[in-house]
């Protein structure tokens, strides 16, 4: 029987790691990422898995930051490095040298699976856009500083209007490019407490790539950024064919980087052209106006009549009642005069009325009084009347034991009937 060589434990880690590291020093391996971390150094650590097995891998610093994919769960990639192993834990692990996503299908679909869930929240609702200024004074842009994207823009606004831009340098693919997007954004809107000012849109622009170069614009911070803008953006990434989530809930989306220019200001000379039709315009609607209006004034000053002529008439209609008025006055006048005069007349008439009626009635007081009882009792006749002070005027109303009331001038004398002849003889007794 062969005697097997004896290793220690040092040993044999060591010699399993020169067979692993000699035998896969350059691999690719395809699968998807889950546990992803990210260390406070800046390393990440994560692992690849199918459906049967597991693979730990680290993705250093430097590699990670030149990285075209970012690190994420749920993500299918084929990762390109070499196998260490880690004698401390008897493991070993996939060094990342090289990130690939493993097709445009993974790309897509998570695509879809963050549009979904973007469109859920409402981050692409219409009410949420804002309206284009239509002469802004200052023009943001979010871009690389370099290439033919920016020179594209500054060309295309210096040839229709000229304003003031200012360029926010940016990667715009990469590991931490999508980061870096979303703090110029937020950077842009920040600026009113900076000397800079603040822009009255932004454009946020790149040229055209793959899916994986253009990635950093369907990342989540690069499109909520954009949501929360309170400056209105023009997204302008790729080509026209190409789609990113920044062009759903950016305010308007242009097809490249040049549209987003002409979206962002209007062409001066057609401005000028405009505004020197619409004076001609105005000038000949004024005109029309007043000409409208000289018409109408004149036809009413046809149909106003001679004011002089009124004066005249109506001086002449005052004349004639000046002395209709007077003639009216002194007829009053004579009127009244003669009214007075029958009223004095009146009087003396009622006042010798008044003396004639008078001298009647004094005679007839005369003769009246002549017949009054005291007259005719002073001419010495007496006045008989019975116990009830009734007159009696004969014998025949005077009753035995009567009583008699006769009054004289002077006085009155009461009496008993003791008697009643014809031969009127009474003896009278004083009661």
């Amino acid at each position: 029987m062969q005697q097997l060589t004896e290793y220690s434990v040092s040993e044999i880690s060591f010699a399993i790691k020169r067979c692993v590291e000699t035998t896969f020093n350059q691999v690719r391996v395809k699968g998807e990422i889950f546990g992803a971390k990210r260390a406070d150094s800046g390393h990440w650590y994560l692992s690849l898995k199918d459906a049967n097995a597991v693979l730990l891998a680290v993705c250093w610093k430097g590699v990670a930051n030149a990285l075209n994919v970012k690190i994420e769960d749920g993500l299918e990639v084929v990762a390109t490095g070499k196998i260490t192993t880690f004698a401390g834990k008897s493991s070993y692990q996939l060094v990342i040298e090289k990130l690939e996503v493993a097709g445009a299908g993974a790309l897509l679909k998570l695509l879809e699976e963050r549009k979904q869930q973007f469109l859920k929240e409402g981050l692409f609702d219409a009410s949420h856009k804002k309206k284009i200024p239509f002469l802004p004074e200052v023009i943001g842009v979010v871009t690389s500083a370099s290439g033919a994207v920016i020179r594209d823009i500054i060309h295309r606004v210096r040839d229709r209007f000229p304003t003031r831009l200012i360029v926010w340098p940016t990667p715009v693919q990469g590991e931490g490019a999508a980061d870096k997007i979303a703090a110029a954004i937020k950077g842009f809107n920040a600026l009113p407490t900076c000397n800079i000012p603040r822009p009255d849109v932004l454009i946020v622009a790149r040229g055209g790539g793959s899916l994986e170069d253009l990635w950093p614009f369907n990342e989540e911070v690069v499109v909520r950024a954009v949501y929360d803008s309170q400056i209105p953006i023009i997204s302008a990434v790729g080509h026209e064919t190409d789609t990113m989530l920044i062009d759903y809930v950016a305010d308007v989306r242009a097809p490249t980087p040049t549209g987003a220019a002409e979206f962002a200001v209007p062409v001066k000379s057609e401005l000028k052209l405009g505004i020197s039709t619409l004076e001609t315009r105005y000038a000949n609607a004024m005109h029309r106006l007043i000409k409208e209006y000289q018409n109408q004034l004149e036809g009413l000053a046809r149909g106003i009549p001679n004011l002089e002529q009124i004066v005249l008439e109506n001086q002449q209609k005052l004349d004639d009642r000046v002395e209709r008025l007077k003639l009216a006055f002194a007829n009053c006048l004579n009127g009244k005069r003669q009214a007075l005069n029958l009223i004095g007349l009146k009087s003396y008439l009622i006042d010798n009325l008044q003396q004639k009626q008078k001298t009647r009635l004094d005679s007839l007081s005369s003769r009246l009084e002549s017949v009054s009882v005291e007259s005719v009792l002073k001419r010495g006749f007496a006045w008989v009347t019975d116990r009830h002070y009734k007159t009696l005027y004969d014998t025949t109303h005077a009753k035995r034991s009567g009583e008699l009331n006769i009054r004289f001038v002077d006085g009155i004398v009461k009496t008993k009937v003791v008697e009643n002849r014809d031969a009127e003889q009474f003896d009278l007794f004083d009661l």
